[in-house]
């Protein structure tokens, strides 16, 4: 393929999965001697303690006998923690984390010697063990009575062995720094890493005075029409969604409509040829913060209160220079929204919405079987392969036809299924979408139906939290559709803004689930409010990191510098720093490779793919390429499986899933490069040619899920046996911490995947996801390979 492209030529979790949930800083508390009712309270249990606890206060015997039930609890859990947290530390420190395999590293900790680490490490287990004692014959697990122990336990509770094994490792470093910086050094960090006030990073933007419109209700309710109409009647503005989709919607609204419109995502840039003023339709990261204009809409501004990804609206709230805000969202934001206002000087106004039409979650299930479909439902379901395979199946058992629709379609396409899908008069009777239709594609679904109320993690499955069952749902019974709205005005509307706030309601919504494990997930969601959404998340700018990093030595690992800010880091109440992620994984990476701090901060914040073995090899051979400036031609990086290209789908006749996974890894490949070429023109130059390697590679995937053939009954299997790892998790954490949504601290707020290009759906969720798949079928039209695109 590279001669026809150049010119001319861990261990399983299962087994601590019980005890992982034992460590939120909820059941701490649960466990201290003290229980007022006010300590729940303030740790969000607003009904008070759980029933173990409210019913021991009658009895003096029935409440020693609780409290020492839940003493010896607690000590058996904390001496599993203190095993699974040495026998981490012993193999790190043998292999990965042993002398000769990071000798160099430990020589700038000051560590010079073989004998100094031996000693060192020894030390370094007792202050673990004292911790884990202390934690299991005190029961003292708060961050300022036991702040190791504190680390490492949430560490474990986010992201199980593998964040329990990096957690360990930057606890030693910052063991090993005890003694290297004096006082004065010291207090000097704890300044640069005071991130009370991340408002003033944008000086620029507090010297306006702006005013922000606060659009809150819930879906199907018009909040967003307002604010785009403000923005179409502006002459200046941009708007930021959080998915390429929205953006791209809201872009070709504009060009509609004659006016000059840039869109612009993390891996896309279209700007207007000899033009200095138009408007901007972003991905949220990429809303530009230095460009003064009239009008700025943000898109779902719920989702600045995402655990990880939360800065990226935080940043375009506070940094945004224009007269206007409008934010649209949820309701749950307005107390944040507000109080931030008050603090900054911005005048804020609210607007409230109700539905435009009813919604109701229904009391019975398809029972598992498609043949319970109706005209106009819409199945959920929240990977490619899925909505593949759910299609097929469909049309297979009740021989009608079935529209697809996901972020990650061609925009021409996506359209063209969703006009197949609302056209009563055809016979494409049914949907099959990704979670993309809750962010505002304009479709007329009379039924919402889950195929699944849970998603895959890092290191398991989770149910569905209540916001995102109810953005999903809530896409059931619209008002008025694109469709209807044209019929009555001539100009189209965007995202949830098909009519103004009316008096009149449109269709019932209906809701349910195919199989009755789900439903009363979703029923219960109906019955709840989501938490109001306390704090925004922030994420400290690179110029801090590099001022941060100035007081380290050359050699010291980039990963302990930003984990070490992160450690000591102060925000107030309203704001929260983002999880770091994989950004201590990325940072390790690239650690071998010299290159400016402000560079790998960009490395922090690329969309990489961890998940394949070949990613790592391929963000490093990206390194490389930056570090030295040269290199970075496409067809020069052999990490780039281009050579897939050529082959032919019989080479993977007893694999095909091998296929799709290696199609994947390139797709991610190509992302990243293509990412990476905005930040590096000089370096990745072959954008043009990266982008004609992308559609080959979406051509093939294409080809490949409209052949893809999966067994059924395996692929319920699969779907069963995720929702049970799914579900007892979830009665873990209620057994254990009293409270079914509690979570310790910011949660999941975002739809698609973050690392996705746009943001949008995975083409599959987890490798179990590709057995079912059991051949592709031979007499469907041949992909298209790279050979003929020769010339």
């Amino acid at each position: 393929m590279r001669v026809f492209l150049k010119p001319g030529s861990a261990s399983s979790s299962c087994a601590v999965l019980v005890s992982r949930y034992a460590f939120s800083t909820y059941s701490a508390a649960l466990r201290t001697k003290t229980a007022h009712p006010n300590a729940f309270v303030r740790l969000g249990l607003k009904d008070g303690p759980p029933f173990w606890v409210k019913n021991r206060g009658n009895n003096d015997a029935s409440n020693a006998k609780h409290g020492k039930q839940a003493r010896q609890e607690a000590t058996r859990t904390y001496s599993a923690f203190r095993g699974l947290a040495l026998g981490r530390y012993d193999l790190l420190m043998s292999t990965s984390r042993s002398w000769a395999a990071k000798g160099e590293e430990y020589k700038s900790f000051g560590v010079n010697s073989k004998l100094d680490l031996d000693r060192e490490v020894k030390l370094f287990r007792n202050s673990i063990e004292r911790a884990c004692d202390l934690a299991s014959e005190k029961h003292a697990v708060s961050k300022s009575e036991n702040p190791l122990f504190w680390t490492l336990r949430n560490a474990f509770v986010e992201g199980d062995i593998p964040a329990l094994g990096e957690e360990v490792v930057f606890a030693f470093q910052n063991f090993l720094m005890r003694s290297r910086f004096p006082k004065n050094i010291t207090a000097t960090h704890k300044n640069i890493a005071d991130f009370r006030y991340p408002y003033e990073w944008f000086p620029a933007t507090r010297a306006l005075q702006r005013t922000i419109y606060l659009h809150v209700g819930p879906t199907n309710s018009g909040k967003t029409y307002n604010a785009l109409k403000a923005l179409e009647n502006a002459k200046s503005g941009i708007y930021a969604g959080p998915l390429r989709l929205l953006a791209h919607e809201v872009y070709m609204r504009f060009l509609t409509k004659g006016k000059k419109c840039a869109l612009i995502t993390g891996e896309e840039q279209r700007i207007p040829e000899n033009e200095d003023t138009y408007f901007r339709s972003c991905t949220v990261e990429m809303t530009p913060l230095n460009h003064p204009v009239d009008v700025a809409v943000i898109d779902e501004i719920q989702m600045i209160g995402d655990g990880e990804r939360g800065w990226a609206w935080t940043q375009a709230f506070l940094g945004v220079q224009a007269k206007e805000v409008h934010l649209c969202g949820e309701e749950r934001t307005v107390e944040l929204i507000q109080s931030l206002c008050a603090t900054i000087g911005d005048k804020c106004v609210v607007n409230r919405y109700n539905r435009l039409s009813p919604l109701e979650c229904m009391s019975e299930s398809l029972h598992g079987t498609w043949r319970n479909l109706r005209k106009g439902d819409a199945i959920v379901t929240f990977s490619r392969i899925n909505i593949h395979a759910i299609k097929k199946e469909i049309q297979r058992v009740t021989g009608r036809r079935c529209a697809i629709v996901y972020g990650s379609l061609p925009p021409e396409t996506r359209a063209q299924q969703a006009a197949l899908f609302n056209d009563p008069d055809n016979d494409y009777d049914f949907l099959v979408a990704s979670d993309a239709i809750g962010m505002g594609l304009n479709l007329e679904i009379k039924r919402i139906i889950f195929e699944q109320t849970h998603k895959r993690t890092k290191s398991g499955f989770r149910v569905l939290t209540t916001p995102e069952l109810k953005q999903i749902a809530g896409r059931a019974g619209r008002y008025r559709t694109a469709r209807q709205a044209a019929a009555s005005e001539p100009e189209s509307d965007t995202h949830d803004q098909g009519a103004a706030p009316a008096p009149k309601t449109g269709q019932v919504g209906l809701v349910t689930t195919i199989e009755d494990a789900d439903l009363q997930i979703v029923r219960e969601a109906f019955t709840r409010e989501p938490e109001p959404i306390k704090t925004a998340g922030i994420q400290p700018p690179s110029s801090v990191i590099e001022r941060f990093s100035s007081y380290f030595p050359l050699n010291t690992p980039f990963s302990y510098i930003i984990a070490r800010l992160r450690d000591i880091a102060r925000t107030s109440s309203r704001f929260h720093l983002c999880y770091l992620g994989e950004m201590l994984s990325v940072a390790d990476l690239i650690q071998p490779f010299p290159m400016s701090v402000y560079d790998r901060c960009v490395f922090l914040n690329a969309p990489v793919f961890l998940r394949e073995a070949t990613g790592a090899l391929v963000i490093q051979a990206f390194a490389k390429c930056v570090s030295t400036m040269d290199g970075g031609d496409l067809l020069d990086i052999p990490e780039v499986d281009l050579e897939l290209l050529d082959k032919d789908e019989e080479e993977f006749r007893h694999d095909s899933a091998e296929l799709l996974r290696r199609l994947e890894s390139l797709h991610k490949t190509i992302t990243l490069y293509l990412w990476l070429s905005y930040r590096y023109s000089g370096v990745f130059r072959s954008q043009n040619l990266a982008f004609h390697v992308k559609e080959l590679v979406e051509a093939r995937i294409d080809a490949y899920l409209s052949k893809v053939n999966v067994d059924a009954q395996q692929r319920r299997a699969y779907m069963k046996a995720a929702r049970k790892k799914a579900m007892a998790s979830k009665r873990n954490m209620k057994e254990i911490l009293g409270e079914e949504d509690k979570v310790d601290g910011p949660t999941h707020e975002l739809s698609g995947e973050w690392n996705e290009e746009g943001h949008e759906e995975p083409l599959f969720s987890d490798a179990g996801e590709l057995r079912p798949i059991t051949r592709l079928e031979p007499n469907a039209k041949r992909a298209t390979t790279g050979r003929h695109f020769r010339g």
